[in-house]
């Protein structure tokens, strides 16, 4: 599974969203979060449709996306969208 945290430096929101996605990987072993910066790859941005922080998606270890939340998730939606990509 590939969990991806989209965020910028000016983004208030971000913060809920880092402790949102924290308090979940707490709760499930293993559960790995790469948080990145939308300037530092804005090519890559624009590929995934990214466009407004912060950005959580969620994929099965084939890619295949099974969540995105543009906005910050509460923790069951992040928990549930982490179990679908487990399935």
């Amino acid at each position: 599974m590939q969990v991806d945290l989209w965020t910028s430096s000016f983004c208030a929101p971000c913060a809920a969203a880092r402790r949102v996605v924290g308090d979940a990987a707490r709760l499930v072993p293993g559960l790995e979060v790469t948080e990145r910066d939308v300037a530092s790859v804005p090519e890559l941005v624009e590929e995934l449709g990214i466009r407004s922080t912060p950005t959580v998606v969620v994929r099965r270890d084939d890619g295949t996306e099974v969540f995105r939340s543009a906005g910050v998730p509460t923790r069951d939606q992040f928990l549930v969208a982490v179990a679908k990509a487990l399935d």
